[in-house]
């Protein structure tokens, strides 16, 4: 066991890796703040299953929370198949084949132009939906432009120059969705936006959206100011209060466990694992993203230096470089943190590396295997 790894609560020998574990108690702690904030505040706040859709966990999360938001079809099948709760909908544009589907399932559907809300409204409204509009409080507070919904020529979300109020009849509610891993003086200065563009419309309104991107659980986060906003916005316009988060709900619950498979010292030490940065945590090259690794620290913060990458053939599917106080060896296991959200979701089998296996560190000092995978998971993917 390498040093630092004294504090997880799980051992990392027990599977064979590579494999995702989500640490139960972390989970519960996370959980216990977003309840806090909808006891205080009378809001609602849902799992956003883009982040994360470890259903295994749902019908925990489904204690706390009050429901889950899909992106389409199949996430609202899995958040009312194995949550429960409320389902909210929110698609860039609905197919005309699923719809009907998604509404018998979902309790929210959210358009995201006048256009998709004029066809598709009267097939959602006659199954007893309550249906909103996205807007674009075009306002960015982010530095992300893959995920700055409020970029310059967006795709998402209805501007206030293409607002159409004499199309608001049977529209019970607006959403936003404009940050990304915020803290709440974001939401804060997106709500001063989103009030001066669509305020004149909300006595029209049942509820409103805040949408995701909330880092409640961050250890930095103000709740108290979110606390603050939520209530005086309820109080101001007589609305009810939604927030989607995703990251929030598994903040920092996660890891990873690979194995170094060899060392390659070709001008620098090259440590090749079992993980693959393109195909089991695709954020370290999207956004770009740096997983801390239990016992590491930045490069020359320690005695040797080394780069870790995965085992595909892609050149650039390097995870990055960390300082260590020992040699790694060959055999050693290594942890990345933060490792449940965007990783289940968003992992492939490129190259025919499989699919990390997903277990669950339980309260109760247990590892429990969900899930493992092998040849077949490759292969069903193909034709």
């Amino acid at each position: 066991m390498r040093t630092g790894m004294k504090n997880i609560r799980f051992d990392p020998n027990t599977l064979s890796t590579p494999y995702y574990i989500v640490d139960e108690h972390l989970l519960i702690r996370n959980l216990e703040i977003l309840e806090s904030v909808m006891d205080r505040t009378g809001c609602k706040i849902l799992l956003a299953q883009k982040a994360f859709s470890m259903y295994a966990l749902y019908p925990l999360i489904g204690r706390y929370l009050s429901g889950t938001a899909a992106s389409g079809l199949f996430e609202a099948r899995l958040g009312r198949e194995e949550m429960g709760g409320e389902v909210h909908v929110f698609s860039a544009a609905y197919r005309d084949d699923e719809l009907d589907e998604i509404a018998d399932i979902s309790d929210h559907i959210i358009f995201n132009t006048f256009a998709q809300l004029e066809h598709f409204k009267d097939r959602a409204l006659s199954r007893g939906k309550r249906i909103g509009i996205r807007v674009n409080p075009e306002c960015s507070t982010q530095a992300h432009d893959i995920y700055d919904p409020c970029a310059k020529g967006s795709r998402l979300g209805v501007t206030a120059a293409n607002f159409r109020e004499d199309l608001l009849d049977g529209v019970s509610g607006l959403h936003f969705h404009t940050l990304c891993e915020q803290n709440a003086d974001a939401l804060i200065t997106t709500l001063g936006a989103f009030e001066k563009n669509f305020g004149k419309y909300l006595s029209r309104m049942e509820w409103v959206n805040f949408g995701g991107g909330h880092h409640i659980t961050r250890e930095d986060y103000d709740i108290e100011a979110l606390v603050r906003v939520i209530s005086e916005f309820k109080a101001k316009y007589g609305v009810d209060v939604y927030l989607e988060p995703g990251e929030a709900v598994a903040l920092s619950t996660g890891f990873l466990v690979s194995t170094v498979l060899d060392i390659v010292d070709n001008g620098v030490k090259i440590a090749i694992l079992d993980a693959s940065a393109a195909c089991h945590m695709p954020d370290v090259l999207e956004m770009p993203y740096r997983p801390n690794v239990i016992g590491s620290g930045f490069p020359k913060t320690k005695k040797l230096d080394y780069r870790l990458g995965g085992p595909t053939c892609l050149a650039g599917d390097i995870i990055g470089d960390y300082s260590f106080d020992t040699p790694l060896r060959i055999g050693d296991r290594l942890i990345f943190c933060d490792m449940a959200i965007y990783t289940m979701v968003k992992n492939n089998t490129f190259n025919g590396i499989n699919l990390p296996s997903i277990a669950i560190a339980r309260t109760s000092g247990a590892t429990e295997l969900v899930k493992s995978f092998g040849y077949e998971a490759f292969k069903s993917r193909l034709s």
